[in-house]
């Protein structure tokens, strides 16, 4: 089985256990809603393939980590776009979670999400060393002082160091997603930290430059969101071609830091792919 079918199955399986009788049927529904179709899984893609690099040994261990980080990302998407936040009415192409079922159930359906992470977690049959190390390194990219939830909350603050919050708001998951692989193959996991907070920082670029220089048909979500609401932005601070020399520089770093492995062909493919993929079609000229 290919890695994006394990990743679909592992998710399938994870939304499933939510859509039995006793759970409110509109909870369950926009659960999946938030979840399916597929976006990019970029979290979960990184987390197999640093698991492959390491010499994968326990596959049911990759696959719920990469699933409890893609429910992780998935709930930070729903709750991203409520109205108190970004207030975007679209994402991937079509309604959000609060304009297909209501701001309530969309509160508690990205609740309901983040608990489902766990959960996923607490199923995995390995030694317990092994399954602390994956539950700590989950939590730690949502929560404080250096998860996502912090890295939201910084856009509260009146003054933003511009790498620490995209490290907190973007790259925790990218860190947990590279450490998680490693720690689900059984090896030391802690060196790979850098490269997934590298990778995360440039996906934040990226998704800067995105909000900046394309349109809303090619990436699903409105645009010019971080210049209507002051949220601090790589484009606003170094302008659009520093943005992209910065990307490229950060997943560059993040290539040369990977830790000596098996097999690393395919996370370096994966890395170059995605700063291609990332940058707006517009500049495809940039894209190398």
């Amino acid at each position: 089985m290919d890695v994006t079918a394990r990743i679909e199955r592992a998710l399938d399986e994870a939304v499933a256990t939510a859509e039995v009788p006793g759970c409110p049927p509109r909870l369950a529904a926009a659960m999946r809603y938030a979840v399916f179709p597929r976006g990019a899984r970029v979290r979960p893609r990184l987390c197999h393939a640093v698991a492959a690099a390491c010499g994968e040994d326990h596959p049911g261990a990759t696959e719920a980590a990469g699933a409890a980080l893609e429910l992780l990302h998935c709930a930070s998407l729903v709750h991203d776009d409520l109205p108190c936040f970004d207030a975007a009415e679209t994402r991937r192409g079509r309604p959000s979670v609060h304009k297909a079922f209501g701001e309530p159930l969309a509160v508690l359906a990205g609740d309901a999400l983040i608990v489902l992470a766990f959960q996923t977690l607490a199923r995995i049959k390995c030694a317990p060393e092994r399954l602390a190390m994956l539950t700590l390194t989950v939590a730690r990219s949502v929560g404080v002082p250096t998860g996502i939830v912090a890295g939201q909350a910084w856009e509260c603050e009146s003054q933003i160091d511009l790498v620490h919050y995209h490290r907190c708001k973007t790259g925790a998951l990218f860190a947990a997603a590279t450490v998680a692989g490693a720690a689900s193959a059984g090896v030391d996991a802690e060196p790979w930290r850098i490269v997934g907070e590298k990778l995360g920082e440039a996906y934040q670029v990226a998704d800067d430059i995105r909000d900046a220089a394309s349109d809303e048909e090619e990436i699903g979500k409105p645009i010019g969101r971080d210049l209507a609401l002051g949220r601090p932005s790589a484009v606003i601070e170094l302008g659009l071609d520093g943005a992209i020399h910065r990307m490229h520089g950060l997943v560059h770093g993040a290539i040369d830091s990977m830790p000596p492995c098996r097999n690393g062909s395919e996370l370096r493919s994966l890395m170059l792919s995605e700063a291609k993929r990332l940058v707006p079609k517009k500049l495809a000229q940039f894209a190398a």
